[in-house]
Formats: structure tokens, C-alpha cells, sequence
């Protein structure tokens, strides 16, 4: 099969408007879960996927933290100008980005632009019981995309700080609602830590205490890393073979004791979510570029749209492990950073992932791609079944558990 000649159209249902859950679950765990094994479909409550998960496993986590990413502005003539934030530029570094205090700069995506050609804009808040001043100013076009710096007058704030009061949290369009308070609380997952995503990776919205609790008495083995989840994630596929879609970059990391715990496990792991994956998934490709040569820069290690399907897989995903542990020792790192553009579609040979829990995708989307290289044809199956037993879709929806 070749990959780039996949025509999106093949990868289509009928979803209907009332299908999709506009709303969580008022208890996280009593969403419903679907498990796939091997051909095999059974549905349960959330509550109860530890009976159907194997003794002594790896089950990977996506720690990253959705942040206020939602800035609204208003010009003097009273036209609203949206700042929506995409990825930190100066400083690059997210950690750094949030620590930053006085200006920053971001790459932006800006609503109402024609209302905006020139100038700054500015707005007064009260944070803390000081007035305080937000300026915003375009600096350059990249794309679609804009940088924006943004700067502040209360030297005592930082940015993480300051978009708590002034942000709002971005839930996905297709809910066609505002966001509301209870959203804070329900669009993170119970182990979010790592401010950075602009969409929350949905399939660990399901797990609570109680149910990270029975995974740990059964003997399972929890690891997290991070991808912070990029607005492209909802990108629609437009053209007619994917071989024309770009696929969005979105940035990594996993600490070398995460990579540790998985060369334990052989390489071999459960992973929650898509976004856990993708990043799973480039860290074989990872330690194949290093394998072949082992003096990349981390700009070079980030993984490309198409390069699963350029590559010869001539080392184990051992190895692959093996060969990032080596690179981080010899380079006195504790956790690996880059960046994936992997594009995971029928065809793909999965090296890490062994299970998928995930909620159920969009029509020819990129994600049911991704479900599709791991089950095959079945995706329809399970897609019907979904459907036809009063499954709740995207991102508040109901769970699966996807055994091939």
C-alpha cells in the first residue's frame, strides 16, 4: 500500500450532531468503554477497565496541562480582536515561557484580523487588588500564523500567572458552546502537571484516583511524558489524498528515567491516548536517526510527516530505547526534548504501543487514521457498535479500550 496515495474519503461515518457529548459525564469514570480484542467487541463502565487490562504492563500517560490559551482584547473602535496562544518563541522553552515575567512572545493565531492592521492593543485588569496593563503588538506573519508580543506591567506576574486571570480555556470548536467554569476542572485530566496544550488529551479525561488506584493494585506500571497538544490537532483534513495534508509539529519530552521504566518493559507499552502515541511511536524513530548517526543536534531529532515510510527499521524498538538512554548519558540530559510531525495511517508498523485507550474520533480525521493503522478495517466495527449502542463521541465522549 502506498500511504501517500490514502484517499480521507475512505475514512468516513455518519456522525450525527446529537451523537457528539457537549458535556462530561457528571462523574468521570461512568463514561462507557468500549473494548476491541481481537475482532472482539464487549462494552462496560470506565469504572471497570482494570479487568480488562493485563497484570504487570506499562501504561503510559500524557501529563500535559491545557492552559488558558483564549486572550480576548478590544480595540477603541469596539471591535473584538482574539489572541488565540499557539507555542512559545521567545522564550522557546515552555517551562521558560511560563516562568517569564514583564514580555513574551508567542506564535498566535488572531481572530478578527482585518479589524486589526496597526498599533497596539492594550487592556486593564485587576489582579491581586493592582491595576494592571496588557499590551499586545504584532510583530511578523509566519504562515497563517502571527507572532505577538505580549508585555505587562507588574514585574511581580508571571505569564503562567497572568493567563490564569485573563485567559480562557479553549474547548474544541465542534461543541459549539462558550466555555464555562466547570470546564476548568473537567477539560484536565486528574494528572495534569505540564502547562502547554491548547487541547486536552481527551482519552485520560475518563481516569480518576479510584480508578489510578486499582491500576496500581493490579500491578500495572504508570510512566507520563508530554506532548503538548497543538491546535492542529483539530485540523480537518481538506484534501482529497493525505499525502497533501500537513501534519501539525507538536513538542516532547520524556525523562530518561520514563525511558528507563520502558526498556524494562522491553519497549512494549499500553498507551493513553493518541497523544501518547504519537510520541511513543517517534521515540523509535528518534533512536533510529541516532543510530545512524549519533551526533544530531535535538533540532534533528525532531520526527518528520513521512519519515516512518522513508526509513529502514533495521533496529529493534529496544535498540531504539537503548540508543536514547545512551545519547542522554553521553550528553548529561535527564529528559529527552523535541518535536514529532508523525503521521501515523494504515500501513504504519507500531513499534511501542501494544494497547490504546481512546475516545471515539472525528469523521476523516488524522486520529481515525491513527485508530485504523492499529485495528485495520475493524475501525468500522467499532464504529458501528458505537453508534448503534448509544456510544457519546469526541473529546467528552465515551472511551475505548483497542486491543489488535
Amino acid at each position: 500500500m502506498n500511504i501517500k496515495e490514502i484517499s480521507i474519503k475512505d475514512y468516513n461515518y455518519e456522525l450525527p450532531d446529537e451523537r457528539i457529548a457537549k458535556f462530561p459525564k457528571a462523574e468521570r469514570d461512568h463514561s462507557k468503554i468500549l473494548i476491541y480484542n481481537k475482532g472482539n467487541i464487549v462494552e462496560d463502565t470506565f469504572y471497570n477497565i482494570v479487568n480488562f487490562l493485563p497484570e504487570n504492563a506499562l501504561m503510559v500517560f500524557n501529563n500535559t496541562k491545557v492552559i488558558q490559551a483564549r486572550l480576548h482584547f478590544q480595540k477603541q473602535s469596539g471591535a473584538h480582536i482574539e489572541i488565540f496562544l499557539l507555542e512559545p518563541a521567545e522564550p522557546f522553552d515552555y517551562e521558560l515561557m511560563f516562568q517569564t515575567k514583564e514580555e513574551c512572545v508567542w506564535v498566535c493565531m488572531i481572530g478578527n484580523l482585518k479589524k486589526w492592521k496597526e498599533g497596539v492593543l492594550t487592556k486593564e485588569i485587576d489582579i491581586n487588588g493592582h491595576s494592571v496593563t496588557i499590551k499586545v503588538e504584532r510583530l511578523e506573519q509566519i504562515g497563517a500564523s502571527h507572532k505577538v508580543r505580549l508585555s505587562w506591567d507588574d514585574a511581580s506576574l508571571s505569564f503562567a500567572e497572568l493567563i490564569d486571570v485573563i485567559g480562557e480555556l479553549p474547548i474544541p470548536p465542534y461543541l459549539n458552546r462558550d466555555t464555562q467554569e466547570s470546564d476548568k476542572t473537567t477539560y484536565q485530566t486528574v494528572y495534569s502537571k505540564i502547562k502547554g496544550s491548547v487541547a486536552a488529551p481527551t482519552a485520560g479525561l475518563h481516569f480518576t484516583k479510584d480508578v489510578l488506584s486499582e491500576i496500581d493494585k493490579k500491578g500495572i506500571v504508570r510512566e507520563e511524558l508530554t506532548l503538548h497538544v497543538g491546535a492542529g490537532t483539530f485540523k480537518p483534513v481538506k484534501s482529497e489524498l493525505i499525502s497533501e495534508h500537513d501534519m501539525h509539529t507538536e513538542y516532547i519530552s520524556v525523562s530518561k528515567s520514563t525511558l528507563e521504566t520502558l526498556r524494562k518493559f522491553n519497549a512494549s507499552a499500553i498507551a493513553v491516548g493518541t497523544t501518547s502515541v504519537r510520541t511513543l511511536e517517534s521515540l523509535y524513530y528518534i533512536g533510529l536517526k541516532l543510530h545512524n548517526n549519533p551526533h544530531l543536534t535535538d533540532e534533528q531529532l525532531a520526527v518528520k510527516q513521512w519519515e516512518p515510510y522513508e526509513q529502514t527499521a533495521n533496529i529493534t524498538a529496544f535498540e531504539a530505547i537503548e540508543i536514547i538512554i545512551k545519547y542522554l548519558e553521553d550528553n548529561d540530559l535527564d529528559t529527552l526534548h523535541s518535536s514529532t510531525q508523525i503521521m501515523i495511517a494504515p500501513g504504519y508498523e507500531y513499534k511501542i504501543v501494544k494497547m490504546l485507550v481512546t475516545n471515539f474520533h472525528q469523521p476523516q480525521s488524522t486520529l481515525l487514521l491513527l485508530v485504523s493503522a492499529f485495528i485495520g478495517d475493524n475501525w468500522h466495527k467499532v464504529y458501528n457498535y458505537a453508534l448503534e449502542h448509544d456510544f457519546r463521541f469526541l473529546s467528552y465522549g465515551d472511551s475505548s479500550l483497542l486491543i489488535p
